[in-house]
Order: structure tokens, then C-alpha cells, then sequence
């Protein structure tokens, strides 16, 4: 290879810096990293606190105040901190990324921690609001260094000039905001002073809007009261003022190894399950977010929390906190404070607890699906819907040998009339988390017997009929099976207990589920009919129990005519139905029509024999 070659070759391969549009870049920050334009003054409290904190990690006893003045559009922040020279006004506010708050240059260490902010980038949240910003900063580590001026735009440019010391006699940073354009508004007073109370009132320097104060310490969770009854009274108070609830009760979350101070709050009415709960999280003193919602398990749905931290890191629009090992321990940390206090209640004040069950019972048997403990600690408080009443499975058990439930709400309203009759006990499983917590029963409970009631089950607890009456009935009962077959039903004759009942409709999922595929087969074309043709399989049809000792059901197994013993089998079976709170198919619905009208004109003819309109008697 020529020496021209290997020169062009080494000048192809040598690096080339990324050409950065600034004002491309300052708008993709500051009006698309951020949620809304109130951070902007998160931002500039963040840099005025972090700036302290830095002066006083070597100047202890240094003022710490910061200052807000707002007036006629402008905004100006002063504050006591660590200050900036021209080199590093160069070095950190124009270079967007650049922090002395990381790590260092090598990334060797980890970021220094007493730190609010991490990723350089927070100044540029004002230019949501801000046309130009103006800082005036004089440095503490560098006394001789004269103050520096540093102005930037938002199309992307800045300006960088010394000051005379009269400019700023003391060390720290003045930022001076004008707004921009229809963004008046976020620099008043009263919009400045409120959003400053929002998201600084844990801070832990003197902050102030003009002379009004802004910091508000110690927290309602770590102040002291005379009594309880007045920490409690509290902590309503504060509830109701930051989520606009007054709570059942509140939970202290100081879990100290987590590096978390805060309460938990839990809430008066039900919620759904499914409903992410948002948490108010404060880092070091700075309100972080107001919706954060990974913060604590899913099952614990039914608090609210507040909490100040040192150790969950944030991501770099500072709304949100970042899904890591430490957020996972402090979830698991905070879900185990509020499991403690449930143990509590049960323990030592079972009139609270009764309290909250009776209105957040699901997120506590959502914990206890799988967690042993609790789930043993709460069988004698946990309500279910039996036949014998709302009682815990504790209770339950204790009056039944075998523990029966239903996996469907359906189901049980269909068995629990006749099952309660004769003695057998049922359980509604139906609802959210019940038939798990129900079949985990013997894992706490040794020696107890779980079995699920289905129809074949409730069947055969309901007495058989004389063999000798149920054959001189063979021709009653074989005109109402044939009524019946189209629908996938069978007819059964059973004498049971109440008497007022005539007849029940059961059924079991895999009944269910045969009659959907039968369903879906007739409406399908013959490539489709043939597949599901193919999945039939042996499993039971649903079932119209008569009952043998009911007087209607007497009268009507008397009848002679056919056509009237099916049509009162129809309405029997659409009276069933109908007990049993079942949906009804469009074949069901036309059947109860058809039923009715049938009795209708069955009723009105002087002569049952006589032929109707279409023929039938």
C-alpha cells in the first residue's frame, strides 16, 4: 500500500465529534422532558439547595437561605451556596449533560449523594417558562475570583462576562428569569409562592417567597404531640390537606435502613384493584413526584402514602423514580411495615381492624394469597358470602366437615337455595381472590377438606324419587326431555327441600363451555362447524332438576297432552334460569317467549283440545 493510500485510509477512519443543534436540543429538553412547566422552579430550588449543601461540606457554619422575588413577569432566585467561577460557568452551565454533582470524569465513583440533582440538565427547564435566563454567581472555594455573569437564550446561545465585586459582595448564585410569551402566568407571586410550598416544604434551608416562608419543619409524621389522639388528629389534618380524604387510620413507614420517614394513609371507601395508587415521594426535602406508582406492592391498594427519602434515585426528568435493586428492597421494605400493622390490629385492636375490613377486605386477601402468615392471621376476620351467612373461613370451617365452594358467582346462586336446605354448606368463590384463599385453607388449617360443588355433587345430595312412581312418570318425563334436548339439557326428577321451589337449573363450567362450542358450531360455516364438530367431547350437559315433592310440579307431571307438558317444561326451565340470575342466550330468551305466549293461549281456550291457529293443541 502507497504512502497516499495509507494516509487516506487513516484520515477516512480518524473521529469525528456529533454536530449539536442547540436550539433543537433546548427545546427537545425543556419542552418535551418535562411534564408540565411548574418543574421549573422545582429545578431552580434543586440547584440553589444542592448549591448549599456543597458550601457547607466545607464550610459548615455557611448561611443556607434561598430567596424568591417575583415580580412583573421576572423572577430572581438568590441563594447562599457554593457559587460559580467563569470556568466553571463554562465548564457546567453550557455544557448541556455536564454535572458537578456525578461522578467523576473517569466514572469511577458513584454519585455523591447528598445531592438532589444528578444529570446537568435542570437549568434547562426554565426556558419552558423563561425567554432568557441570566445567572450572577461568585464563587466560595475561589474568594479572589470576580463575579461572573452568564445570559443564555432559548434559541441556544449564551453570552459569558466578569463583573465588578460590586456586582455580588457575597458568595452564592443569583438566577434571573424573564418569561416568554403567554407564559406570564408561572412568575407570579402567588403561582411562584404556592408551587415553592408544593414542592420545598421539606427542605432543610430557611426558603422564602419575599417574606413569606416556605419550608415547614419537622414534618407532620416526625413532629411531637402531647398524645397520641392529638398525633392522630394531626395526621387527619394532613391527610385531608394533601390527598382531600380524612383517613380510616395511618401507618408510620420509618423503615431507617431504607433511608425512609413518611406515613402511609389508608382509605375510607373501597377502590378498585386495578386502580394504580399514586404516592407523594420527597428526596431529601425536594417533593419528587406526586404519582408514583410503583412504589409499594399491588396489594396494597388501599393506602396513600408520603414519604421523604435519601436513597431511591430518580430519573433524569426528576418525575418518576427509576425501577432498580433499591426501589425493589424499599417496596418490600414498605409492604412489610404495612403488613405489621395488619398483624397489629388482629392482635391487639380487632374493632379497627373490623373497621378496615369491612371496606378494604380485598387488598388484604390479595396479601393473603401468598403469604401464609397473613392468611393464617386473618382467617378468623376475613368475610365470605356463605350459606350460612357472611363468615370467615375459620368459622366456616369449624360448622362444616367439608368445606364446599363454587368458583362462580353463578354457580352458587344457583346451588345455595337447595344446597342450605339440605344441609350442605357452600361457599361463594366467585369473587375476587375467594377461591384461592379457599382451597389454601388446608395449607394453614391441617386436616381440613376442600372440595369444589358442582353439579353432580349437588345432585346427588337430593333424594332420589321411588323407582316404582319415577317409572309411571316415563312418559311425563320423556316429552319434557324432548323439549329440552335442543338447549343441551337433560330433565331430572329429585324430591328436595324448599318445597316452594319446583324446579333447578345446574350446570358446571365444562356444561358451560360444551354449550358455547355448540352454539358456535351452528353459526359457523361447514369448514369451521366440522372443526368444533370435532371437539365434542363426553362432557355433561346442564340439568332441570323437577322436584318430585313441589305441588305444581305434581300437577303438571299429570298431564297427558305433549304440547302442553313442553311447553310448561320450557317455562319451568326459564323460571329456573331466571332464579338463578343466569344471562340468558337469545335461544332462552325466545324459548320464554314462546313459553309464555303458549300458556297464554293454553289459558284462554274454553277447550284445551282444540286446535290453535297453528295447529298445535
Amino acid at each position: 500500500m502507497d504512502s497516499q493510500t495509507s494516509q487516506a485510509s487513516q484520515a477516512s477512519q480518524s473521529p469525528h465529534t456529533f454536530q449539536v443543534d442547540l436550539r433543537g436540543l433546548v427545546d427537545l429538553l425543556s419542552h418535551h422532558l418535562y411534564s408540565s412547566p411548574r418543574v421549573y422552579l422545582r429545578e431552580l430550588l434543586q440547584n440553589a439547595v444542592d448549591a448549599i449543601t456543597a458550601r457547607r461540606a466545607e464550610q459548615p457554619d455557611a448561611p443556607a437561605r434561598v430567596r424568591l422575588y417575583a415580580e412583573g413577569g421576572t423572577l430572581r432566585v438568590e441563594d447562599s451556596g457554593v457559587g460559580l467561577t467563569e470556568a466553571d460557568v463554562h465548564n457546567l452551565l453550557a455544557t448541556i449533560g455536564r454535572s458537578s454533582k456525578r461522578a467523576d470524569p473517569g466514572g469511577i465513583q458513584e454519585a455523591r449523594s447528598e445531592f438532589l440533582g444528578q444529570f446537568g440538565i435542570g437549568l434547562l427547564a426554565c426556558f419552558v417558562v423563561a425567554e432568557r435566563i441570566r445567572v450572577v454567581s461568585r464563587s466560595a472555594r475561589t474568594p479572589d475570583a470576580p463575579p461572573v455573569e452568564w445570559t443564555a437564550a432559548d434559541d441556544g446561545s449564551y453570552t459569558v462576562r466578569t463583573l465588578p465585586d460590586t456586582a455580588r459582595a457575597e458568595p452564592g448564585t443569583t438566577v434571573y428569569l424573564v418569561a416568554r410569551p403567554g407564559a406570564g402566568e408561572w412568575l407570579t407571586e402567588e403561582r411562584v409562592l404556592a408551587l415553592a410550598r408544593d414542592f420545598g416544604s421539606l427542605l432543610p434551608y430557611d426558603v422564602r417567597v419575599g417574606d413569606e416562608a416556605v419550608t415547614d419543619l419537622p414534618a407532620p409524621w416526625n413532629r411531637p404531640y402531647p398524645s397520641p389522639a392529638t398525633r392522630r388528629v394531626a395526621l387527619q389534618r394532613h391527610c385531608h390537606d394533601l390527598f382531600g380524604f380524612t383517613p380510616l387510620d395511618s401507618i408510620d413507614l420509618d423503615v431507617p435502613l431504607a433511608g425512609i420517614r413518611g406515613v402511609a394513609y389508608v382509605l375510607p371507601s373501597s377502590v378498585s384493584p386495578a386502580q394504580r395508587a399514586s404516592h407523594r415521594v420527597h428526596l431529601k426535602g425536594m417533593l419528587l413526584t406526586e404519582r408514583a406508582e410503583q412504589l409499594l406492592p399491588d396489594w396494597a391498594f388501599f393506602v396513600r402514602c408520603v414519604l421523604d427519602t435519601d436513597s431511591l434515585r430518580p430519573t433524569a426528568s426528576r418525575e418518576s423514580l427509576y425501577e432498580d435493586e433499591t426501589l425493589a428492597a424499599v417496596r418490600e421494605a414498605l409492604g412489610e411495615r404495612i403488613r405489621s400493622w395488619l398483624t397489629g390490629l388482629a392482635a391487639g385492636d380487632p374493632e379497627r381492624l373490623a373497621v378496615f375490613l369491612s371496606v378494604h377486605h380485598l387488598g388484604v386477601k390479595s396479601l393473603a394469597r401468598h403469604d401464609k402468615e397473613m392468611l393464617r392471621t386473618m382467617l378468623p376476620w376475613l368475610p365470605f358470602e356463605t350459606t350460612d351467612g357472611r363468615l370467615s373461613l375459620e368459622e366456616f370451617a369449624q360448622r362444616h366437615p367439608v368445606v364446599h365452594f363454587t368458583r362462580t358467582v353463578e354457580e352458587y346462586r344457583q346451588v345455595a337455595p337447595i344446597a342450605s336446605a339440605q344441609g350442605v354448606g357452600v361457599i361463594n368463590g366467585g369473587y375476587t381472590y375467594d377461591s384461592e384463599l379457599i382451597e389454601a385453607l388446608p395449607s394453614v388449617r391441617p386436616g381440613t377438606v376442600v372440595a369444589e360443588l358442582d353439579a353432580d355433587t349437588v345432585t346427588a345430595h337430593l333424594d332420589a324419587v321411588d323407582p316404582a312412581e319415577e317409572l309411571s312418570l316415563a312418559a311425563f318425563l320423556g316429552a319434557a326431555r324432548a323439549r329440552l334436548d335442543p338447549l343441551g339439557c337433560d330433565v331430572v326428577l329429585r324430591a328436595f327441600h324448599p318445597l316452594s321451589v319446583p324446579a333447578l337449573h345446574l350446570d358446571d363450567r365444562a356444561a358451560r363451555h360444551e354449550q358455547a362450542r355448540a352454539e358456535a358450531e351452528e353459526r359457523a360455516d361447514d369448514l369451521w362447524a366440522g372443526i368444533l364438530g370435532s371437539l365434542r367431547g363426553s362432557t355433561p350437559r346442564a340439568r332441570l332438576v323437577l322436584n318430585h315433592l313441589n305441588p305444581l310440579i305434581r300437577r303438571i307431571s299429570s298431564l297427558e297432552d305433549r304440547e302442553l307438558i313442553g311447553t310448561a317444561t320450557e317455562s319451568l326451565y326459564g323460571q329456573a334460569l331466571l332464579m338463578a340470575q343466569r344471562p340468558l342466550r337469545p335461544a332462552d330468551s325466545a324459548l320464554l317467549n314462546r313459553a309464555f305466549i303458549g300458556l297464554l293461549e293454553w289459558a284462554t281456550h274454553s277447550d284445551p283440545t282444540e286446535p290453535t291457529e297453528d295447529g298445535r293443541r
